[in-house]
């Protein structure tokens, strides 16, 4: 019967072997799958941290788009009119005689180009400044002159009036520069 006790022993031994191996067993799986659900969850935690800041990036870039295209949303409206101030003033600067309904002709035209001024400077537009120095930036040369009344790389005359939208050129000054 001893021998029974201690082949009993030797099998219940053997069995909590087996046991703490299959143990020792399931303990290193689930270990690994715990490292790689570790290892997944950081990956996309990192992808929707990235994820979240494209996304604020590209709402921040749509807001400016469109901040920018309400800003200039009269360009071309603004630059069709361009050409009808142009034509008042060549009206305005004809010479006439001096009849009364002239006069009176020239100076409606005169009223009507300063409510022009005055609407585009509402709306952003400005004359481009062509007193002084040439700047390419914003003037046009369409001709060089020698004159003894204008230093050299200023302007001499105007030739087409230039303005700015909201700071952007409209349309550049065409001018004539003095050599």
């Amino acid at each position: 019967m001893s021998q029974d006790i201690k082949d009993e022993k030797i099998k219940d031994e053997n069995i909590k072997d087996e046991e703490m191996q299959e143990n020792e067993i399931v303990e290193d799986v689930a270990k690994e799958q715990e490292d790689e659900l570790q290892n997944e969850l950081t990956t996309l935690k990192e992808s929707l941290i990235r994820a979240t800041a494209d996304f604020e990036n590209i709402k921040k870039r749509l807001e400016r788009e469109k901040i920018e295209a309400l800003k200039f949303a009269n360009e071309g409206f603004a630059r069709d009119l361009l050409p009808v101030i142009d034509a008042l003033e060549i009206a305005s600067n004809l010479q006439s005689d001096d009849d009364e309904i002239a006069a009176k002709i020239k100076d409606g035209i005169n009223l009507t180009i300063e409510q022009f001024k005055k609407c585009f400077e509402k709306y952003g537009i400005k004359e481009i400044n062509t007193n002084g120095e040439f700047n390419p930036e914003v003037h046009n040369a369409i001709n060089y002159v020698e004159t003894p009344d204008v230093e050299s790389g200023k302007i001499a005359m105007v030739y087409q009036k230039g303005y700015l939208y909201n700071d952007r050129v409209l349309r550049a000054a065409m001018v004539v520069i003095a050599k």
